[in-house]
C-alpha cells in the first residue's frame, strides 16, 4: 500500500501523506499516476488529524497503515518514526 504524498510522490508511510479535501483533485491526481503506470488503482479513504498525525478514520484503514496486529517487531509498526526519512 502506498500513499500520495508531496509532489504527488508515492510515500510508503501515511505520515507523509497530503490530504486532498476536493474531489477533483483527487480525481485529478489519480488520473495522472494511473496513467504514468505507478499505480495500478486509486483508492480514496477518510482520514482525521490528531494533532500533526493523518489517522484512518476506519480499522481497516488504520491496520492498513500500520502493518499487522500481530508481530509487532515485524512490519511498519517496527519501524521507528526517527528511523524514516
Amino acid at each position: 500500500m502506498v500513499w500520495l504524498g508531496a509532489n504527488d510522490a508515492w510515500v510508503t508511510r501515511i505520515d507523509g501523506t497530503r490530504v486532498l479535501e476536493d474531489p477533483a483533485s483527487v480525481e485529478a491526481a489519480a488520473a495522472r499516476s494511473v496513467a504514468a503506470n505507478e499505480v495500478i488503482d486509486v483508492d480514496t479513504i477518510d482520514v482525521t488529524r490528531e494533532g500533526a498525525r493523518i489517522v484512518p478514520v476506519r480499522l481497516r484503514e488504520r491496520i492498513r497503515a500500520t502493518g499487522p496486529t500481530f508481530r509487532t517487531n515485524l512490519g511498519k509498526q517496527a519501524i521507528k518514526a526517527s528511523d524514516v526519512a
